[in-house]
């Protein structure tokens, strides 16, 4: 679809709904907040999310903590306060600042949402994780709530995007983060709230601990991994199999070290359930070779491009594949549009026209890029896009998303629309490109200016 192409025209009512339904709704639009709080004079200094939590505890069930407070930046005070201050709108300068601007400041607008954008703010990837874990189960009864969740080392993003596939049919996990040493407390309390009791999808398991973790925090745990990368890759992967009772539709290979072009694998994984191995650039692990022999005739996708996994990498794995593609783009935020883009019958996103979902998340941050990924497998179901500065939208990125704008020219209840998760605070992302893809997601007239 070309850049100066025309918008998509309206859709009649009874072909395509403005927006399909779930059989349970997921929260694509931001969840209404405490009443604000005075601010404090001066900026606080940023402190993890834990302590906001505490601090809020008390007003709004726990569930909602956790999606307010993470959503809002993750930040307390220098000392405990009522309420999290929302972030700056950034303006004029001092002195400059309207009452309107004071009244976004305090309802967190346009850091917390916008018509078409939705953040996950939290400090850090444990916060994050345990954000987008409630805002796709929000918990508030047993219905809302996971069958298990999967604990990932933070300090491995490859056990993170290995183990998104785990938020895929049969079993649904969230991702959330752990370490050898214990949990995060926004890892507890995400845990306290989802309660995840296990089923017959799950094998009777209420957690995956992958990796080195060790603490579970009490669940029936099944522990899956390895004492590298590779390994723990290829057993979740033998996992998935016997969880879902199937060999897989198509594997991912993604490169071991090169985790911005790796982190797009992990929102594909979750939504198709293809599960992902690693390589090498200039070699392939023997871990991933015996998973490839165990099903030859699952065709094979390397994710990136020949300077994170070589072609001889390649030829390597036709030897015991039958069928070998290469998706990539030649820095990670085109290799990201690449699988956005790409159609490869049932393979790839084939997102090429408007009316989907985004997640767009911060290059360099692979682990808050991975524990993203269930966002990709509920809601408004959509790829991962990266962005690679703080404050300017990358122009391949840009192009992506004006080819992808949505359009109407005569009912706009009749049109498509785009909608796209924020990743990360305003030091990864901050409120102007936010706006910026806020405006690339809104619905536009088609033909010149709405009578």
């Amino acid at each position: 679809m070309a850049r100066g192409r025309p918008i998509n025209a309206d859709v009649p009512a009874a072909e395509e709904p403005a927006r399909p339904a779930e059989s349970k709704p997921k929260p694509d639009s931001p969840t209404p907040s405490a009443p604000p709080q005075p601010l404090p004079s001066a900026r606080p200094t940023r402190r993890p999310i834990p302590g906001a939590l505490k601090a809020i505890a008390g007003l709004i069930v726990l569930a909602l903590v956790f999606i307010v407070a993470a959503i809002l930046g993750g930040r307390g005070g220098e000392e405990e306060a009522p309420s999290t201050p929302a972030p700056a709108v950034t303006g004029g300068g001092p002195g400059d600042e309207s009452a309107a601007a004071e009244t976004a400041r305090q309802l967190g607008y346009p850091s917390f949402a916008t018509n078409n954008t939705t953040r996950v703010g939290g400090a850090d990837p444990a916060s994050n994780a345990a954000a987008v874990a409630l805002a796709v189960y929000p918990s508030a009864d047993p219905g809302q709530r996971p069958d298990a969740v999967t604990l990932v080392d933070g300090g491995r993003w490859q056990d993170a995007v290995a183990a998104a596939v785990l938020m895929a049919v049969p079993v649904r996990a969230p991702l959330l983060v752990s370490s050898a040493s214990g949990l995060p407390e926004a890892t507890e309390q995400a845990l306290s709230a989802l309660a995840p009791a296990g089923s017959q999808g799950t094998g009777g398991a209420q957690a995956f601990a992958v990796g080195g973790v060790a603490d579970s925090g009490g669940l029936e745990t099944t522990a899956v991994g390895g004492v590298d990368p590779a390994r723990t890759a290829a057993a979740i992967a033998a996992l998935r199999d016997r969880l879902a009772g199937k060999p897989p539709a198509h594997i991912v290979v993604a490169p071991l070290e090169a985790p911005d072009f790796a982190a797009p694998a992990a929102a594909w994984a979750a939504r198709s359930g293809d599960p992902v191995l690693f390589a090498e650039a200039d070699a392939l692990p023997a871990a991933t070779a015996t998973a490839l022999r165990r099903h030859p005739k699952a065709p094979v996708y390397v994710l990136g491009p020949s300077t994170a996994i070589s072609s001889e990498v390649v030829r390597a794995i036709g030897k015991t594949s039958s069928e070998v593609r290469r998706v990539s783009g030649e820095d990670p935020v085109t290799n990201a549009i690449a699988l956005a883009r790409y159609d490869g019958g049932e393979f790839g996103w084939n997102i090429n026209d408007p009316g989907h979902g985004f997640v767009v998340a911060r290059s360099g941050s692979p682990l808050d890029a991975a524990v993203a990924a269930p966002l990709s497998a509920s809601g408004t179901w959509g790829p991962l896009l990266l962005t690679d500065n703080a404050a300017t939208l990358p122009a391949a990125l840009r192009d992506y998303m004006l080819d992808v704008k949505p359009g109407y020219t005569t009912d706009p209840t009749r049109a498509f629309y785009n909608h796209v998760w924020v990743i990360g605070d305003e030091e990864a992302i901050d409120v102007n490109q936010q706006a910026e893809i806020d405006e690339l997601a809104e619905l536009a007239k088609a033909g010149g200016e709405e009578q």
